[in-house]
């Protein structure tokens, strides 16, 4: 490595904020452009208006709210993901938890709710921009475990989908189902995380799903993982 080499900075995450409460875009923008590999590029009050921003300017994460007016937060997400557009971070609380869940189903990388921390912002926005779609795995499991009543019926599960799958691949899916990191399933399966990635990989071929969000959602939709279910199996 030269000394060029080692001064050289990887550029900046370009970041859009939607909310079509301005002073909302205020406070992320404040946490936002404190931090050096982060840079907010725009801001938009709907759907619609993001739509067209992003037409125009190059982005990398949208952190987008739910219910807005015009285009709420769900349909943009999946028009943005449609376009094969920059990720998506979806925002919300737990009174519109469904709607958190449609927006999963139309493409989002992830979400938060609304009253996260910084230090909990600033990670989601560098975990979903470097691929790992799960952004707060805690948030995840409780978000899921209120979508109960929404799951499908045990006759209308793919049954014969998980059989595609290795034990171990069964394992690490558990695993991602309930909330763990690449890292934390690596130590806790005492391999690898580059073993885990390529398990997750095949895991998503296999399933034809899309990234690891998507994942935990089949996790609960097939039984592999209930509402509610404690850890005890490993």
């Amino acid at each position: 490595m030269t000394v060029g080499d080692a001064w050289e900075k990887e550029p900046p995450i370009r970041v859009v904020l939607v909310d079509d409460q301005e002073l909302v875009r205020t406070g992320f923008m404040m946490v936002l452009d404190a931090q050096p590999d982060i840079e907010v590029v725009g801001e938009a009050g709907d759907g619609v208006q993001a739509l067209d921003l992003l037409r125009v300017t190059r982005a990398d994460v949208v952190l987008m709210d739910v219910r807005m007016p015009r285009m709420d937060g769900i349909e943009a997400t999946r028009r943005v993901v449609a376009a094969a557009g920059p990720k998506v971070i979806i925002l919300t609380t737990f009174d519109l938890d469904e709607y958190a869940f449609a927006a999963i189903k139309a493409g989002a990388g992830g979400f938060l709710l609304k009253d996260a921390g910084p230090a909990q912002l600033i990670e989601a926005i560098k975990s979903v921009h470097s691929g790992d779609a799960v952004v707060a795995p805690s948030t995840t499991k409780r978000l899921l475990d209120r979508f109960a009543l929404h799951l499908p019926d045990a006759e209308q599960r793919a049954g014969g989908a998980l059989e595609t799958l290795t034990d171990r691949e069964r394992e690490v899916l558990l695993l991602v189902a309930r909330g763990m990191s690449n890292g934390e399933i690596a130590e806790r399966l005492y391999v690898s995380e580059a073993t885990v990635k390529t398990h997750m990989g095949r895991i998503l071929m296999k399933l034809g799903l899309r990234d690891r969000v998507q994942a935990v959602v089949f996790a609960y939709e097939t039984g592999l993982v209930r509402s509610g279910q404690k850890d005890n199996s490993l």
